[in-house]
């Protein structure tokens, strides 16, 4: 069997889209982006900004509640479901519960090729690609960059801190089966 999913995890800022666009570019046959950011920005309003949803907080913190959740189950198994129905999918995701927002991708994802990544970037860096981007809550990075990889299992890892997004996604690609 052939790698079918890429499942990419880390902070907000560590260059999880770059390598994504850079796998899409570098791998031979297609693979379909599944981003958590693309799911956020799919939501209503009204649930971007309510305990119901996910609320972001001034300090960068991150709250999610019971209709996020539930969305969120059925936009994995949507993803599952397009794997199974024969494309690539590439995953960014951030696991702001560690191995607890691992899980269910890997309950989503049973019987198929997975290859986990962890995709590192020092907090320093992380925070100066936040500033740049001006789209998210000025400590995000700084709080997510550690916590989203305590306890995760991955195949390879990847650091984006010195690195460049196509040189990790070359190291990506190079570990498909």
């Amino acid at each position: 069997m052939t790698t079918q999913v890429i499942v990419l995890n880390g902070g907000s800022s560590s260059g999880k889209s770059g390598i994504v666009r850079c796998l899409q570019s570098e791998l031979p046959d297609p693979w379909l982006a599944a981003a958590i950011d693309a799911f956020v920005d799919s939501l209503p309003a009204s649930l971007r900004a309510s305990d119901a949803g996910i609320e972001f907080a001034e300090d960068g913190g991150v709250a999610v509640g019971p209709e996020f959740r539930k969305l969120e189950a059925a936009w994995r198994e949507g993803v599952a479901a397009m794997v199974r129905a024969g494309a690539r999918v590439i995953v960014d995701d951030v696991f702001l519960g560690g191995p607890a927002s691992q899980e269910p991708w890997r309950k989503a994802l049973a019987g198929l090729d997975v290859l986990w990544v962890g995709v590192r970037c020092g907090s320093t860096v992380a925070e100066a690609r936040e500033v740049a981007r001006g789209d998210r809550p000025k400590g995000m990075a700084a709080a997510q960059a550690e916590m989203v990889h305590r306890g995760v299992a991955y195949d390879l890892e990847v650091d984006t801190t010195n690195a460049e997004s196509l040189d990790c996604a070359r190291t990506i690609a190079a570990r498909l089966t």
